[in-house]
């Protein structure tokens, strides 16, 4: 019986709300058990960065990062223009538009964001609500 409940309170173990905070530069937030994923937009720059930070691991140096979105708007996006900091903690990337990534967050379940050889697994239940915000956000800052 203790085997059967064990992977069963696992799956009823709350999600990790997404969080829209909207200010002067607009955040979007999301915690996983394993990562923090932390996307900005700075209007005064102006520019978009998603920066996934590891809680136990680190990110290996390979030459390019990948997000797959896997869900009824399937997309996936890639550079070779990410870097690495906190000793390998976070990866960065940063563009001047977001609109691929901001749509595969809110219009999918689930992302896979990764490197060639590791990734995170990102559940997308409840995104689409404050990915809007987020947008709204940097919308209002633009204008």
């Amino acid at each position: 019986m203790r085997t059967l409940l064990i992977p069963f309170l696992l799956l009823t173990s709350p999600a990790a709300a997404w969080e829209a905070t909207l200010a002067d530069i607009c955040i979007l937030t999301h915690e996983t058990d394993t990562a923090h994923v932390h996307l900005t937009y700075d209007p005064t720059k102006p520019l978009y960065t998603l920066a996934i930070t590891r809680k136990d691991a680190t990110w290996p140096e390979d030459p390019w990062f990948a997000i797959r979105f896997v869900g009824p708007n399937e997309i996936t996006i890639s550079t070779d223009k990410h870097a690495l900091s906190d000793d390998g903690q976070t990866l960065n990337v940063a563009d001047s538009g977001f609109s691929n990534v901001l749509d595969g967050l809110q219009f999918n379940a689930m992302a896979l964001a990764g490197t060639q050889t590791d990734g995170e697994a990102i559940d997308l239940t409840d995104a689409a609500q404050e990915v809007q915000k987020f947008r709204d956000c940097a919308s209002a800052q633009v204008s």
